[in-house]
């Protein structure tokens, strides 16, 4: 890890209670976490950085040698100052907090937690505007309504692993230049369930959950951005034999609109205008993002220039006044001119002053716009 200072990754300061790192701690992994910034590397170092940080600080002898020795590569190495340990603050005591665990040691989960699911919704850009109600439909894991979870033909609860006894691992002793270390290992028995199922049940194989068909009502709020997420706690699979429900994870697709460009709540435009409009100016009307609005274009408007339209934007995410539009002002300059447009043209260049040569010199679109003040 880098030598920033490991309050200072938590925001907190050098005297902060366990409490207060914890609290700090949580807030920054649920806005870091890989499921709310999928394909986001750098969320992901940040994330990384702050369960370092954590896992030194919220443990009580890590903390005092990090305290002593001033960065993380001073401390002593070994079983007590390693990466999740035997202490409070490692990978375990980190993940018990997003999947309500204990309070600070790490301890085998109870039963098999539910999967976690990710939608996708679509909305428009005028969608935008206000709060959607939306009737998400997915597939989710649920439990098997002819074992009732539990997996077997016959219904009941399935047998312990002989092997671990219950406990989904098993000790084993491995021998290093300090001596004997005794770690915990996951039961190639029954793979860390703890138990095991000898007559499984046809509907489900065994598995103790079936896939069905939902579809959940949900209200996306006004100004969300394409990317964000919304996070539906316990409305994923299901757990089994105790274990909690998943999440369920919806992705909001806002979908493209070729007349704009979306800044936050501002949203970008271009108008092209004739000569004719730009120097005597005019009112014209183009398209809004959920209507009409009128242009007034000023005597002399410059190509370039920008016109800010107030309130024709986007809402902010938790309510507020809506964005402003930016329309951008493209002067369009004919490709091809009658005679009779090119006479008057000649005329009006003659009378700034100007002596357009002609498409071999320049041609005169270059002295009318061309030409310096």
């Amino acid at each position: 890890m880098a030598t920033r200072d490991l309050y200072e990754v938590l925001g907190v300061d050098r005297s902060a209670s366990g409490d207060e790192i914890r609290t700090a701690f949580r807030k920054l992994a649920r806005q870091f976490h890989p499921d709310v910034n999928p394909n986001n590397p750098e969320a992901e170092e940040k994330f990384k950085e702050i369960n370092e940080a954590y896992s030194v600080l919220s443990d009580a002898e890590k903390r005092q040698a990090y305290d002593q020795y001033g960065s993380t590569e001073g401390m002593p190495q070994g079983p007590f100052f390693g990466g999740g340990g035997g202490g409070g603050g490692g990978f375990g005591d980190i993940f018990d907090m997003f999947f309500g665990g204990g309070q600070g040691q790490r301890q085998r989960s109870v039963g098999t937690p539910g999967e976690d699911l990710r939608v996708d919704v679509e909305l428009s850009l005028k969608e935008v505007l206000t709060n959607q109600e939306r009737k998400v439909r997915f597939r989710k894991p649920v439990k098997c309504g002819t074992c009732k979870g539990n997996g077997t033909a016959t219904g009941q609860a399935p047998e312990k692993c002989t092997n671990c006894q219950g406990a989904g691992q098993v000790s084993q002793v491995q021998n290093t230049f300090l001596g004997q270390i005794r770690t915990s290992v996951q039961c190639n028995v029954c793979r860390g369930q703890g138990y095991q199922i000898k007559d499984p049940c046809k509907t489900c194989r065994g598995r103790g959950l079936v896939t069905e068909e939902f579809e959940k009502p949900v209200n996306v709020p006004a100004g969300v951005e394409d990317g964000q997420i919304m996070h539906l706690r316990g409305e994923g699979g299901e757990g089994l034999r105790g274990g909690d429900a998943g999440d369920l994870y919806l992705t909001l697709r806002v979908t493209g609109d070729e007349r704009f460009v979306r800044e936050g709540r501002a949203l970008q435009t271009a108008l092209e205008i004739t000569y004719p409009q730009a120097t005597l100016g005019d009112e014209v009307v183009i398209d809004g993002v959920d209507g009409d609005v009128t242009i007034s274009i000023a005597p002399g408007t410059q190509p370039g220039e920008v016109f800010t339209v107030k309130g024709q934007g986007l809402p902010p995410l938790h309510g507020g006044p809506r964005g402003d539009l930016y329309v951008l002002m493209q002067v369009l300059v004919p490709k091809k001119v009658t005679e009779a447009e090119e006479k008057l043209i000649r005329e009006l260049a003659e009378l700034q002053g100007d002596n357009p040569s002609g498409p071999s010199g320049g041609g005169f679109l270059g002295g009318l716009f061309g030409k310096k003040k």
